[in-house]
């Protein structure tokens, strides 16, 4: 019998993923360039930066790093200033003058021990990581606001983030994707985790997985035009819960079948 594959800290994947990772470059954005978004029925949430390591949010500072998959696409992620162990990741559409946030939350070290079958006892979702979605306009304005999709469901792709590592997707249903690595760090690892997908412009998509096993957020945009992606992947450093390992990953992609189930 083969040793049977192990799961590793996402920290452990960031040193894997890191030498010769397919990532975009960083998108410089000037000193003063501000982003408010207006959220119906809430306060504009405001965003400005302030170097190119430092931006404010609503008055908070934090380190940054942002790319343009497309020209009018900004994907802009923070460590959040506001909360322990979470970041906000902005997907900003300047074409549509609007934009997707994505609160993420990873949990305690009390939480992420909690078995899977103790959730579901107590009636918990498998994974204690945790999103909020918010929809919001770049102008006081009304107009077209992004949402949920399930454009991607049904597709089977392969995505290489770099010489080493490659893994294997299939979008199961509107909740769940399949996973495994078929080179890499995790290679032997899969697994079936909650996933959310948002349609940002045509044939681009904001692909969100929060995994169950380890503590992982994983934050990407997927260009079905230019067959790459873009985002980040967040999770603990190492099984200390004493630091967080938020990085940048990038791959390129091929679909390699769709199956479209009858109603």
């Amino acid at each position: 019998m083969t040793s049977e594959a192990v799961f590793i800290q996402v920290g452990a994947l960031a040193d894997g993923f890191a030498p010769h990772g397919n990532l975009l470059a960083t998108a410089s954005l000037p000193a003063g360039e501000r982003f408010t978004f207006y959220v119906a029925g809430s306060e504009p949430q405001q965003l400005i930066i302030e170097d190119e390591q430092t931006l404010s949010w609503n008055g908070k500072r934090a380190p940054w790093r942002a790319t343009a998959l497309r020209p009018d696409i900004l994907f802009i992620d923070f460590l959040d200033p506001e909360r322990d162990n979470a970041s906000v990741s902005a997907v900003c559409n300047l074409t549509q003058r609007n934009a997707t946030l994505v609160y993420g939350q990873l949990p305690d070290e009390a939480a992420a021990r909690l078995d899977a079958f103790s959730r579901v006892e107590r009636g918990l979702p498998l994974t204690a990581v945790e999103t909020r979605f918010v929809f919001a306009r770049l102008d006081a304005q009304p107009g077209p606001l992004p949402g949920f999709t399930d454009a991607l469901v049904g597709m089977r792709n392969q995505y290489t983030y770099s010489p080493t590592e490659r893994y294997e997707h299939i979008y199961l249903n509107d909740n769940f994707y399949a996973w495994q690595c078929l080179d890499g760090v995790e290679k032997g690892l899969a697994d079936v985790d909650r996933c959310h997908y948002v349609q940002v412009a045509e044939d681009l998509y904001l692909f969100v997985w929060r995994e169950k096993i380890i503590p992982t957020l994983g934050v990407i945009l997927i260009d079905l035009q230019q067959m790459r992606t873009d985002g980040k992947i967040m999770g603990y450093q190492g099984s200390d819960f004493g630091a967080l390992s938020n990085f940048p990953v990038g791959a390129s992609a091929k679909i390699l079948n769709v199956t479209r189930h009858q109603e």
